[in-house]
């Protein structure tokens, strides 16, 4: 159970934002280094420390983390995307990151769509 007690359907929201405004672009002080989806972003229980200053397991991401892979080193890119079962690891490892934040981007209004239906009361099958 996350013990982060901010609204997750928030976080979600402005994960989503973040990535529209092209959070996740080169930064023009540190062009070289890459941006981690999650990670570099307030999503992130840990952004803007040095080191982890809270364990993965007090994130609400982790819930979208399939058990066996809740003790990766950064479970948060282990959600499974698509019913393909696209990671953010997977496609991380492919280098192919317009079509990482696409799929993340689904995912998130996938994930919001299913949170805002439910906390309505709208059914589930009328989210797609």
């Amino acid at each position: 159970m996350a013990k982060d007690d901010r609204d997750i359907l928030e976080i979600l929201q402005e994960e989503l934002d973040f990535i529209d405004k092209g959070g996740y672009g080169r930064s023009v002080r540190t062009p070289w280094l890459p941006k981690s989806i999650f990670q570099d972003s307030l999503s992130c229980l840990n952004y803007g420390y040095p080191y982890r200053a809270h364990p993965c397991s007090d994130c609400h991401l982790l819930d979208f983390v399939a058990p066996e892979d809740r003790t990766e080193s950064v479970p948060c890119h282990h959600i499974r995307l698509d019913k393909a079962g696209d990671t953010i690891e997977d496609l991380d490892t492919e280098g192919n990151e317009a079509k990482m934040q696409k799929l993340v981007k689904e995912w998130l209004r996938t994930q919001i769509n299913w949170i805002e239906a439910k906390r309505t009361g709208r059914s589930e099958s009328s989210v797609d």
